[in-house]
């Protein structure tokens, strides 16, 4: 496993009975690559990282009514479960939580707490339903060190590109802080880089036309009559005539998205990526490239994948796998012993021994 290097990555992530994953303690690395058969859990492993985006947007209640209340949440529910518990470590710092449901449906904090300086400094707190966490920063003197980094993670997710995807709506030009989960800004983020940040722009672009040939560039200017608004456009090569995002294929808008944030200025990409099925769309030459830029990035930040794709694994090590399977209706995540798969590894790929189920991860 490559050691994470960083004060806001994560080293140790324990999660007790949310939805399939009734126990996990897990060490992660720099860079994470979940495999699994289709139900084993990868989705709720990642999808975890919400309810924290959540919590630290004091929506936690508004979260839980919209999955459907605790039993949606809980292990089997709450009769089989009585409270969820998190524990996620970086650097010297950290912060878990125990979440109980309450009579009427609400998911209570029992108790909350964030820690620095190796434990050396603990605040916890009980019978709250928001994070407290949120706007008591002036009182803890080690908030700064444990509450922005949490913030600063972020879930990508670009399965959606419908006709009516918000990638390619027209949205705010001043909607250019940081690319959005969905990229839902990502036309007003490019012409940012655009302006100020040419040359991570121009790798952008670079990245792009690898694997879409056709691509020229992006065509980036506020609309007719609202200079406050803008619309992702683009351009063939050798052409000048612009077309919309809802010209680009499936999967080359995806990619757009993905070279988007592997390839951003160093400043705006986020201590740790998260990232669910990448490879949705993609030609097996744009998977390799993808591959690439994930280990190109994943020197400086934390990656951690989710995959159905035998083409994605085959870019990695053995080291960088997490394997998700379902055992006795609850999911496990482990990862491999690379001694035990070296004989093997020197005459299949791990997409092949995936393949073969001798890694797990496959249905059963």
């Amino acid at each position: 496993m490559k050691e994470v290097n960083a004060e806001n990555q994560i080293s140790r992530f324990v999660l007790r009975g949310y939805k399939s994953i009734a126990e996990c303690d897990l060490k992660l690395g720099r860079l994470n690559v979940l495999i699994g058969a289709n139900g084993a859990g990868k989705s709720n492993f990642l999808g975890f990282f919400r309810i924290i985006f959540r919590i630290f947007n004091r929506q936690l209640q508004l979260a839980v009514a919209e999955m459907g209340g605790p039993d949606a949440l809980l292990h089997f529910g709450r009769k089989r479960t009585e409270e969820m518990r998190a524990e996620l470590c970086f650097g010297n710092n950290g912060y878990r939580f125990t979440l109980r449901p309450t009579g009427n449906n609400r998911m209570m904090f029992a108790p909350e707490e964030i820690w620095w300086n190796k434990r050396g400094d603990v605040h916890s707190e009980s019978g709250h339903f928001e994070s407290c966490y949120v706007q008591k920063k002036f009182r803890f003197r080690f908030w700064k060190y444990v509450v922005p980094t949490m913030r600063s993670w972020r879930l990508y997710h670009f399965h959606d590109t419908s006709p009516s995807a918000w990638v390619k709506r027209v949205h705010g030009i001043n909607d250019n802080e940081y690319l959005r989960d969905d990229a839902r800004n990502l036309a007003a983020f490019l012409y940012r880089l655009k302006q100020y940040h040419a040359q991570h722009y121009d790798r952008i672009v670079w990245a792009i036309q690898l694997v879409a040939p056709f691509f020229g560039d992006f065509h980036l200017r506020p609309t007719v009559g609202n200079s406050e608004k803008i619309q992702l456009e683009w351009t063939e090569k050798g052409q000048d005539v612009p077309f919309p995002a809802s010209a680009l294929s499936d999967g080359t808008l995806r990619f757009i998205c993905l070279a988007t944030v592997l390839l951003q200025p160093e400043e705006f990409m986020p201590a740790v990526i998260l990232i669910d099925e990448p490879e949705l769309g993609l030609h097996p030459f744009a998977i390799a490239v993808l591959a690439e830029m994930m280990k190109s990035a994943s020197q400086d930040r934390q990656l951690i994948v989710s995959t159905q794709s035998v083409e994605l694994v085959n870019e990695f090590d053995a080291e960088d796998l997490i394997v998700a399977d379902k055992q006795e209706q609850a999911t496990v995540l482990r990862r491999l012993d690379t001694e035990d798969l070296s004989e093997w590894l020197g005459e299949y790929s791990l997409g092949e021994l995936w393949k073969k189920n001798l890694l797990g991860g496959g249905p059963v």
